[in-house]
């Protein structure tokens, strides 16, 4: 069997998301990914070096610069029927593309999959992360997304790939690219991070969030948000953590000020170590937590970062 594997990159780097994609994917087979971009032939050498890929196929044209599900779907539809499976990372963009691909194929798409026990049967979350369903595909292409915090990353190197261009599929001209307004940090990235500071409603307003973002620097850690903090305007949505946000699993998450909501708790709970800072003892996050201190958040958090910079 051989799995098609959509790369997420933004034409210049590879990100990690993909890493942990072809992990999954070596479980059924051997793998081929599809760098669907612009100006993108770097991302294809790069991927080409990734261990565990026996061919990139590269799609290099002005329609694919950014990831539109509209135009990339035709193109991933026209490959499919020479592979058994098609899958890429659940990340923003593979969870607004694969669900059309999905439809075009008229096959059912297995979103979240965590665990692969074989060709035709794959574990994924149901009820908000509370309950694992093992379900089996009888579809004559399987089409996935994958959650990544649940696959380790492939090696970024020792492959030795060859590199094929593809033709692009037409324009359905259903779309097009207007702007984008990226948040730029020198942070970790959320779902890459091995530490995350998380800030919930309890932080009460947009200027209060600097203490989240203090204690994250100090930490070397990656900011994050419950959706209640998002709804509120408290940060941007790309901070969010939860089933509607990102999906993240770092070794150490600290949730500062979040009640700990079914939603959320379905974006972190695999993290290795929680802890909790909330003054409601009776807080659900509470029951996930490794270590949980219950207190007034703004006292306990600059007392930790103060404590942080004298350790430093």
């Amino acid at each position: 069997m051989t799995v098609l594997v959509l790369a997420d990159h933004d034409n210049a780097t590879l990100k990690s998301a993909t890493l942990h994609a072809i992990t999954a994917a070596a479980k059924v087979g051997d793998v081929h990914l599809l760098v669907a971009g612009s100006d993108c032939t770097g991302v294809a050498e790069a991927a080409a070096k990734v261990a565990g890929v026996g061919k990139v196929l590269l799609a290099d044209a002005p329609m694919y610069g950014h990831p539109l599900a509209e135009a990339i779907t035709p193109l991933i539809v026209a490959l499919a029927p020479a592979y058994s499976h098609v899958l890429t990372a659940a990340t923003t963009s593979g969870k607004n593309i694969m669900p059309r691909v999905a439809a075009m194929l008229d096959v059912a798409q297995l979103s979240e999959v965590c665990a692969i026990n074989g060709a035709d049967t794959f574990v994924r979350p149901i009820y908000a992360g509370n309950a694992m369903a093992t379900v089996q595909s009888v579809d004559p292409i399987k089409v996935l997304t994958v959650r990544t915090t649940t696959f380790d990353a492939a090696a970024s190197t020792g492959g030795s790939a060859t590199i094929e261009a593809v033709p692009g599929a037409a324009d359905p001209a259903l779309s097009r690219f207007i702007g984008q307004e990226l948040t730029k940090s020198e942070r970790p990235e959320l779902i890459s991070a091995k530490i995350v500071v998380s800030g919930g409603r309890g932080m009460g307003s947009s200027e209060n969030f600097h203490l989240i973002e203090t204690l994250a620097d100090k930490l070397g850690a990656a900011v994050g948000a419950s959706r209640a903090a998002v709804d509120a305007g408290y940060v941007p949505n790309d901070y969010q953590v939860g089933q509607t946000g990102k999906v993240v699993a770092p070794d150490l998450y600290i949730a500062v000020g979040i009640s700990g909501a079914i939603q959320h708790l379905a974006g972190m709970k695999d993290s290795k170590i929680i802890v909790a800072i909330n003054k409601d003892e009776e807080a659900p996050i509470f029951q996930v937590a490794d270590y949980g201190l219950v207190a007034d958040l703004f006292q306990a958090v600059p007392e930790f970062t103060s404590e942080l910079a004298k350790a430093r």
